[in-house]
């Protein structure tokens, strides 16, 4: 049995002819073998396993070729290829940049371009992972890159081109690699597995392809262990099991059944695929790919998109043609913002149960069972409200309108009737009168017993007009003078601030911090802070007036605003005055203060 060879450096390219997916940057580089047109610094980025430090030796190797091809090819048989080919080459160098990436490392590279090839024309210097040199390494080697000797050919390769300086990225020629499409690592791999005479299932090089993520030398890495799993026949449930994908079945299968609304079947699938070990957000993730991939499947133009097996695609559309695409959108947005929250969620599991749940109900009917949807019940109960409320409000402003007369209107007395089987369904309910108009978001719409709001209240006028409204025609109005305590003035001022509407909320916060006072009954005084306080209390004084004759039953109320004078202000004391208060009217503090044995601080 010979030496064993891993794929990834067995089936290594070393043409340009065999790098697989990288066809514009190799057609470049052998029109430059061929025209002779060399730069001579060349910066080769992109993903791990893509091909850039083996698309930079066959471009060493072709660039000292003896005899190229036509097409840019090296011969591989002229003295130069040769002692490429047996790693004794004097003319290519490959450098680590990770170890060596001091500027001493750097001195004596440039010490080494100083002496012209053997052999050839052109003396190459690999640089790896070139990023990882060290800033004054980069500063050194800034010159000797920019303007390097003739014979000299630098080569720089890295997987973060973001980490470069500027400086260094100006003097070389950038090649962007690209990763690997699953479409191509499946052909290679079928030209891999051919070679080596292994049976295989398409759909199983398919989940190696996609476990690759883009890199070929990963693919091939991936492929030996599923050999050596599968002991030469790769089939699609050996691969998954030994790389512990989960199943695209169960995408499908969720997909299904999300259409059809049964939650419950989802539920217990999800259960069985947590209990194999699976994290519930990777099944988010790979859901949300699967149900992209189907919205990709519906159109033509999209399909060439997806990049899975010919055998997956068909599944793919006829899953397509039974998804409605709105029931797709949705779909997708929820599992995005699960995939969001789940790294905060304290309960990942019913985060995950919760978002296949509403998938479920996308295409439930309206008129079903809703369990998990917004419930419709409000809206249409608020409709009905309004629509009853509309009839009585025309009813009412007729009334309203119409000169007082000894017997009822038929109007007035569906009024009234209406007003009395609602004072008998609901205690202490109010009539409905010509201002219960319903105004949806609305700041302030409770009613008092009169019948109007505080935002009528600001207009004196229309307050008067609105009472006189409200009020039966044929009814005279009373009069009351029912006594109240300076705690049922104290309640209902704070009840009247709290009443008060949105842009009045200044007026309103200065009104908490005063106390009214009863100084000659009824008479009411409020004393306030400063002369801005009054001149905007006073703006409002009639409609303050009126609440508080309203809410005390006392018609007979007067209001007296004045600014607060010097003997009024309370004085702010300090920490040990405050103490000293405390002691002079309470002495067992002091006795205390002794017996703890308590400084002042």
């Amino acid at each position: 049995m010979g030496e064993y060879i891993v794929s990834a450096r067995k089936y290594r390219p070393t043409s340009f002819d065999t790098v697989v997916g990288q066809q514009a940057l190799t057609t470049t580089l052998k029109n430059a073998v061929m025209s002779g047109k060399l730069a001579h610094a060349y910066l080769f980025c992109g993903p791990r396993g893509v091909g850039k430090t083996t698309c930079a030796r066959i471009f060493a190797k072709a660039i000292n070729c003896l005899s190229p091809t036509a097409d840019g090819e090296a011969c591989g048989q002229c003295e130069s290829c040769q002692a490429f080919n047996e790693q004794r080459s004097f003319n290519i160098f490959e450098l680590d940049a990770a170890s060596n990436n001091s500027v001493e490392h750097i001195k004596t590279l440039m010490e080494q371009t100083r002496i012209p090839p053997q052999v050839g024309k052109y003396k190459v210097f690999i640089i790896d992972e070139v990023h990882m040199l060290s800033t004054a390494a980069f500063n050194a080697f800034l010159k000797t890159l920019e303007e390097p000797p003739q014979h000299v050919i630098f080569i720089l390769a890295t997987t973060e081109k973001h980490k470069i300086l500027p400086t260094i990225l100006s003097r070389c020629q950038i090649y962007d690699f690209e990763r690997m499409t699953v479409r191509n690592t499946i052909e290679h791999l079928k030209s891999v597995a051919d070679k080596e005479g292994i049976s295989y299932e398409e759909e199983a090089l398919a989940v190696i392809a996609e476990k690759a993520d883009g890199g070929m030398r990963d693919a091939l890495s991936i492929f030996d262990q599923a050999v050596s799993f599968c002991q030469g026949n790769i089939t699609y449930q050996k691969v998954i099991e030994d790389l512990n994908v989960l199943d695209a079945e169960n995408y499908f299968k969720i997909v299904d059944l999300a259409c059809d609304n049964k939650v419950p079947d989802i539920m217990v699938l999800l259960n069985s695929i947590i209990n194999k070990g699976f994290d519930g957000g990777l099944l988010v993730q790979g859901l949300a790919k699967h149900v992209r991939n189907v919205l990709m499947a519906k159109d033509p133009q999209t399909l060439p998109l997806l990049e899975v097996s010919d055998q997956q695609r068909q599944r793919y559309q006829q899953q397509a043609a039974k998804c409605e695409t709105r029931m797709l959108y949705e779909a997708l947005r929820l599992m995005n913002q699960c995939d969001i929250n789940y790294r905060q969620s304290s309960n990942k599991r019913l985060l995950v149960e919760l978002t296949l749940i509403e998938i479920a109900q996308i295409t439930q009917p309206d008129e079903g069972p809703s369990a998990g949807r917004k419930p419709r019940r409000l809206k249409s109960l608020f409709k009905q409200l309004i629509q009853q409320a509309k009839p009585m409000n025309a009813a009412s402003q007729v009334a309203a309108a119409k000169p007082a007369v000894s017997t009822p209107a038929p109007a007035e007395q569906t009024n009234q009737k209406q007003a009395e089987q609602q004072k008998e369904t609901v205690p202490n309910a109010q009539p409905v009168t010509a201002t219960d108009t319903y105004r949806p978001g609305s700041h302030v719409q409770l009613k008092g017993r009169v019948g109007f709001s505080w935002n009528s209240l600001l207009n004196k006028d229309k307050a008067q007009a609105t009472l006189s409204a409200a009020e039966p025609s044929n009814t005279p109005s009373k009069v009351t003078d029912e006594k109240f305590t300076q705690q049922d003035l104290e309640l209902q001022w704070m009840l009247m601030c709290n009443r008060m509407p949105q842009r009045l909320n200044g007026v309103a916060t200065r009104m908490k911090n005063m106390t009214p006072s009863i100084t000659e009954f009824p008479a009411i005084e409020v004393v306030a802070d400063n002369q801005l306080a009054m001149e905007q209390m006073t703006a409002i004084k009639g409609s303050i007036v009126n609440t508080l004759k309203r809410d005390l039953n006392n018609q007979a109320i007067t209001l007296t605003i004045r600014v607060a004078e010097h003997h009024d202000a309370t004085p702010v004391l300090s920490r040990r005055e405050q103490y000293e208060t405390m002691e002079k009217e309470n002495p067992s503090i002091a006795k205390l203060r002794e017996l703890l044995s308590l400084e002042l601080a």
